[in-house]
């Protein structure tokens, strides 16, 4: 395109008589240089610097969400995880040595995977929006509801728990590279873990506008938890009876504490056929963040929760457009470092994007050009 097109020649600083170099210049860089360094995200967030500089970021809300985009792999090329081996003395791809070198990088032995990619092993085989499994990444997109700004993107295997724990990465990773921290962030259900909740309220002091995860209430039509009265002070839950659970104060390998009723108050209670019909007593189980949970659901009922749960759908338009409009519905590049390239990618032209059109004059101006 740069021999033909002279918008392209421009824009690379070349003149009709420069010689244009090699396409295989760039495609090494990209898989070389680019790959093994931090110019891309260099570049991205230079591009969020000048957002800043023009105000388009408020730094008070932030939303937190993930899309999952297909892997470069082939559904019917994989195997199950404890079936999957490499030869370490032969020439391997570089996603594979990206991946094998990840294994012997980690502090704790992972678990086999249900299914492994044998062309790209770090994808995750997730049949997460519905219909057949395939091989996937999820970008992770940590935005500023002012302008729907992208702040930080992350690029992990498509599981649940890589992508909730990106969110204290692009949290701190902001915060430490820009000095801004929220007030509140917003998410969806997914990010209403015990523990998550607890890293917002307990460690950084943000107002967590995320629905919390909770299956303690109960559906058979007996006394769930919220028909017990918490008493902080005494560290004990009070019975409909006005009767004591408490705890031994030692949490569970699941990071929860048992509250337990008295066998002798339960057994001649009105309400035990409602409350603990099937056992002598009954027991409730409360997590050790618990009151971070409770601060979640006293927010749920403010009007500047209900205004959050609006701004959400400022990420879930932007992975629509990155779907729709940039054609990003599956990768090109390989391994973990390669979706990290594409997301990145496509976050700064996103921006990019969005500072245009935030900054494009209005009206009798807008035929005059503003420097960028």
């Amino acid at each position: 395109e740069v021999h033909l097109n002279l918008a392209y020649r421009w824009f690379c600083r070349l003149g009709l008589e420069d010689a244009v170099p090699d396409h295989s210049t760039f495609s090494k860089n990209r898989h070389g240089r680019f790959r093994n360094s931090d110019t891309l995200r260099f570049v991205f967030e230079k591009v969020l610097e000048r957002c800043l500089a023009e105000g388009l970021v408020g730094g008070e809300g932030f939303a937190i969400d993930a899309s999952v985009i297909k892997a470069d792999a082939n559904r019917q090329r994989g195997v199950p995880g404890s079936d999957a081996s490499w030869d370490r003395e032969s020439s391997l791809t570089r996603p594979v040595r990206e991946y094998l070198e990840a294994l012997d990088a980690a502090e704790e032995a992972r678990k086999p995977p249900k299914n492994v990619s044998l062309t790209d092993p770090a994808a995750q085989w997730t049949a997460a929006p519905g219909g057949p499994a395939f091989y996937a990444y999820s970008t992770n997109y940590l935005i500023d509801t002012k302008a729907g700004v992208i702040l930080d993107v992350e690029a992990t295997p498509a599981h649940r728990t890589n992508e909730v724990n990106a969110t204290k990465v692009m949290v701190d990773r902001v915060e430490e590279r820009f000095e801004i921290k929220p007030t509140h962030l917003i998410g969806d259900t997914a990010y209403g873990t015990a523990e998550m909740l607890g890293w917002m309220v307990d460690e950084k002091a943000i107002e967590p506008h995320v629905p919390v995860w909770d299956k303690a209430e109960r559906k058979d039509g007996s006394l769930g938890r919220s028909d017990f009265r918490w008493e902080a002070e005494a560290d004990e839950y009070r019975c409909p009876q006005g009767k004591p659970l408490r705890s031994t104060g030692k949490p569970t390998a699941d990071d929860t504490l048992i509250y337990r009723s008295s066998v002798y108050d339960c057994a001649g209670c009105e309400l035990k056929s409602r409350c603990c019909p099937n056992t002598t007593h009954r027991k409730i189980a409360r997590q050790v963040n618990e009151s971070a949970r409770d601060v979640a659901r006293q927010l749920a009922s403010t009007p500047r929760y209900a205004r959050s749960r609006r701004h959400r759908k400022k990420v879930e338009m932007l992975f629509a457009h990155l779907k729709r409009i940039l054609r990003l519905d599956r990768l090109r590049l390989r391994g973990l470092k390669g979706a990290r390239d594409e997301f990145l990618l496509a976050a700064t032209a996103q921006n990019l994007r969005r500072m245009a059109a935030w900054l494009m004059p209005k009206g009798p101006e807008a035929g005059i050009a503003v420097p960028i």
